[in-house]
């Protein structure tokens, strides 16, 4: 309640210091801090995130073994139709982001999305059913002959329905729950940074059901059931989503003007003025951007059309550029987690006991297991020590944190490399070099290390992206700066899928082996895995540079004082 200036309390209206500034509920009245936002409403979201992601990782991490199985693909066309399809997935983020910072809002787009999810996920369990009621014609159910193309262009068709509809939500969901926490509050802001580590542990607590669950389920039961299970958490997690919405905060976007249009008429504006002469005191960085505040008489001043604010949130974006280069290193190296690391496995001792083998997708799960193990012990013990020694909110800046985790990719890459040198020598000492479907005596625990390795680079890299690329950008764009980090994993799927066909056609043909033979005891992953670690260490040297160079635009809290460090 408030009092109101004729001296009556108003009941709908709140005290002011109980006021979140820019927010308001779901009933477009001011936001009261203690009756929404932050744990209350971002556990909701989080919930809903741990749903979409053993959706979404029940399909992704097995898809290879799916189209190298029923669909009858080779190991080489499996490999690069899951990198596009993994492309597509985290580039598909930035149409999501422009649709709800531009027209729906994040509220809206993560509903819509979700239904288009579970439809998606519904066509997808319809196309296995299809396959498993028509193998009678391949004299098996488990035969690998391949499908009639009606059925294959169903699968594919729903597959990227399901691609889509993660294009909307997951930006969405993120930014969203991130919304929660007021910067301007020194709690909340301390609290929106451990927001993002709690994010990624429970969000790889559902990839690790996922892994341990739907991936034996696909193997040992059937697919259609392994692709079912997905959809009905879905629809668990948009009934999760909507029970929460009286709790959340939405942000108002107090300029009217579409923000990308905004910022776009900065560089159309600036290129419409690069004649004009530059004036450095307008800013720092990218001074050919302050031309868009050139006026018709030739002066500098902000218009209606184009303020200095305007200039430098375009700025900001520019300044994304190299660090979002410098990590598609790291994104090439993510996308073997669930490709080729799978195939290796495939061909291993894979026994626990004697009547029970464990699918090769499933040591997914020692990278999630490293999260969940690690992720508490980092932002219980590691940042306060972190935090006590630099001053920062944080413990340790955002880019420092995504370095770290682009060296420990670095490494997962050399383990993968030796382990797969030795399989291959196993392979020879047993006399089993052209008998491929023999399994070569070697344990799949072997792996063990570079997949530990890759679940400590994502805990650092991933959690550091996803705060970096929220914290830095515009408020009204969120949504994008998510759907940013997202693209760079987009890009390195695409990238991946390329070397692999470059990579496939260079060493193969007339009659050879290539590095990706079908007959993995004759490929060389392990001269692929050299050259991708050999690809991370000039991307690591010039990220330490760029990262080094970089200045910050937000606030921090150094103790119990705010400091505002706006330094363009």
């Amino acid at each position: 309640m408030a009092v109101s200036g004729d001296g009556e309390v108003d009941a709908e209206t709140p005290f002011l210091d109980d006021v979140v500034r820019g927010c308001v509920n779901f009933n477009g009245l001011p936001s009261e801090r203690s009756k929404s936002g932050s744990w209350k409403s971002a556990s909701f979201i989080i919930g809903v995130e741990v749903a979409e992601r053993f959706a979404y990782y029940g399909i992704s991490m097995n898809l290879i073994s799916y189209l190298t199985g029923p669909l009858g693909q080779s190991m080489a066309t499996a490999a690069e139709n899951v990198n596009v399809w993994n492309g597509a997935s985290t580039l598909l983020p930035l149409l999501g982001a422009f649709v709800a910072d531009s027209f729906l809002g994040r509220y809206r787009t993560i509903i819509i999305a979700s239904l288009l999810y579970v439809l998606g996920l519904g066509c997808l369990t319809l196309s296995a059913a299809f396959h498993s009621s028509n193998t009678s014609r391949c004299n098996g159910v488990d035969s690998e002959c391949s499908p009639p193309f009606p059925e294959v262009f169903v699968f594919f068709s729903s597959l990227y329905l399901v691609a889509f509809a993660q294009g909307g939500h997951k930006p969405c969901v993120q930014a969203f729950g991130a919304d929660q926490f007021d910067e301007n509050d020194r709690i909340e802001c301390k609290a929106k940074s451990s927001f993002f580590n709690w994010w990624y542990f429970s969000m790889n607590g559902g990839i690790l059901a996922a892994t341990l669950i739907l991936i034996y389920i696909q193997e040992n039961l059937s697919w259609e059931l392994g692709f079912g299970i997905p959809c009905i958490f879905m629809c668990f997690a948009l009934f999760t989503f909507l029970l929460g919405s009286k709790s959340y905060r939405f942000r108002i976007n107090n300029d009217e003007r579409n923000p990308f249009v905004r910022i776009g008429s900065v560089f159309v504006k600036a290129a419409r003025n690069w004649k004009a002469p530059s004036q450095p005191h307008v800013g720092t960085k990218f001074e050919f951007l302050d031309k868009a505040l050139v006026a018709p008489d030739g002066s500098y001043k902000e218009t209606n059309e184009c303020s200095i604010q305007d200039v430098e949130d375009a700025k900001v974006l520019l300044r994304f550029v190299p660090i979002w280069l410098c990590c598609l290193g790291y994104a090439l190296v993510y996308s073997q987690g669930s490709t080729l690391f799978t195939k290796q496995g495939s061909t291993m001792e894979r026994y626990i006991t004697p009547g029970f083998q464990i699918p090769a997708a499933s040591l997914q799960a020692f990278i999630c297991l490293s999260i969940v193990i690690l992720a508490p012990i980092y932002d219980l013990v590691l940042v306060p020590i972190a935090r006590a020694v630099t001053k920062k909110a944080a413990g340790i800046s955002m880019l420092q944190r995504i370095g770290t985790g682009i060296f420990f990719g670095f490494l997962s890459m050399v383990a993968a490399a030796l382990i797969e040198k030795r399989r291959l020598a196993t392979a020879v000492k047993y006399g089993i070099v052209d008998e491929p479907m023999e399994t070569v005596p070697m344990s799949i625990w072997w792996l063990v290390p570079q997949y530990v390795l890759m679940g400590i680079a994502d805990l650092f890299t991933m959690v550091g992206l996803q705060e970096f690329f929220y914290d830095q950008i515009p408020n009204e764009l969120k949504s994008i700066g998510l759907a940013l980090y997202l693209s760079i994993f987009g890009a390195g799927s695409f990238l991946s899928s390329f070397l692999i066909s470059v990579i496939e056609k260079a060493t193969g043909g007339d009659g050879r082996d290539s590095w990706f033979s079908d007959n993995l005891n004759r490929a060389h992953l392990d001269y692929f895995y050299w050259l991708l670690a050999g690809l991370s260490a000039p991307t690591m040297a010039a990220f330490a540079y760029f990262a080094s160079t970089y200045v910050y635009n937000k606030k921090e809290i150094v103790g119990v004082s705010e400091v505002w460090v706006l330094r363009w």
